[in-house]
Order: C-alpha cells, then structure tokens, then sequence
C-alpha cells in the first residue's frame, strides 16, 4: 500500500469536499429547511453517488464514457438539465414565498418542508452523480494518481477513504445545521437560501451546457 499517494489523494479530495458546490448547497438547503433524518440521507447520496465515481474512474468506466464524445455529451446534458430543473425548482420556492409575503411570525411557525428521507436520498445522489463536473474530476484525479500498477489494495483503499471522508463531511453539515436552534435562526432567511442554490445550481448547468456548444 502507498501510503503517500492515500495521503495525497485525501488532501486533495478534502479541498475539494470545502469548496463551495451543488453538493454543499444542497446540503445546507436540506439541514435548514428538512429535518434531520432527510437531511443526512442526503449528504449519504452524495456521498454514494462520490463512491460510484470512485468505482468508475478505478475501473476505467468513466474514462470510457469520456473518451466516447456522444455518450459524453449525451451525460453531459442530462446532467445540465437536472441541474437546471432543480435550480429552477429552488428559485421558483423563493419567487413564491416573495410573492406571498411571507411574515416573519409565519417563517417562525413554518415546519419542515415534508420532503421523506427516500427523496433526499436520491436528491443527493442524482446532484452529483448527474454532475459532469464531478466525474470529470475524478477521472482526473484517478488518472493522474492510480495508475495502472497502482495495486488492488491501495486502490481499495482510496476508494474507501474517499467515501469515509465524503460521509464524514457531509453528515457533519447535516447535523450541525439541523439543529432546532438554527433552523429556527435561518427561517428567515429560506427564500435567500433557496434563491442562491437555484442560481448556483443553473450557473453549473450553463457552464456545463456552454461547454458541449
């Protein structure tokens, strides 16, 4: 096992884990708004989806999908038009509680928003399993640092701290901002909330989209 390369391949995925993206935004908008339970179950699909591109790129699969420009493109703008639509989603939520004037006594009266644990499950996988962005990221990584004489356990290995330090993040997130205390703190500031992951989330897409025209 090389443990330099696991110590490296774990820095560089935990920058990238902090740095501000769908995922986080996603998180922070289920632990504020959702209970607690939906909420980490969405930071488990994230981190199964980050496990599933793990897999991908140690077996060479994602590396596949790229090097096919139509089945590329073909991901690439499903992944923009999922984006898109739940960005879309959040800013519409925003434009609704505008338009309905919603008080600040009722913002305090406002109960979790109802979506079950199965839905933010999958709200977390489809956000960054469908993100081009991240498997082109992990095919960068893997490629770059497991190479092919790389062995199987060293390779078992990075996929396993990928996903123990992907779990470790996100569920940390879930559970500090689904605390009752700040959820009652933020309530006020849902519409905003929701309006900056619905332009975070369309901006990605735009960017994927403008990337395959």
């Amino acid at each position: 096992m090389e443990l330099q390369l696991l110590i490296s391949l774990a820095i560089i995925h935990s920058v990238a884990l902090v740095s501000p993206g769908p995922d986080f935004a996603l998180v922070v908008k289920m632990a504020s708004q959702e209970s607690r339970a939906t909420a980490i179950a969405s930071a488990v699909g994230i981190s199964v989806a980050i496990l599933l591109h793990s897999l991908f790129g140690v077996t060479g699969v994602s590396l596949l999908i790229k090097s096919s420009d139509l089945v590329f493109v073909a991901v690439q703008l499903i992944g923009a038009s999922y984006l898109g639509w739940m960005g879309i989603g959040a800013i519409r939520g925003t434009l609704s509680q505008w338009r309905n004037k919603v008080s600040s006594q009722d913002l305090d009266n406002v109960s979790h928003l109802g979506l079950s644990i199965k839905q933010g499950f999958f709200q977390g996988l489809y956000t960054n399993l469908l993100n081009p962005k991240a498997m082109v990221f992990f095919i960068t990584l893997f490629s770059a640092m497991i190479t092919p004489d790389i062995n199987f356990i060293t390779k078992l290995a990075a996929v396993f701290i990928i996903l123990t330090l992907s779990l470790i993040w996100f569920i940390f997130i879930a559970l500090v901002l689904s605390k009752p205390l700040i959820q009652l703190k933020v309530k006020r500031a849902r519409p905003v909330i929701n309006l900056v992951t619905g332009i975070l989330f369309i901006s990605v897409a735009a960017i994927i989209v403008s990337g395959v025209i």
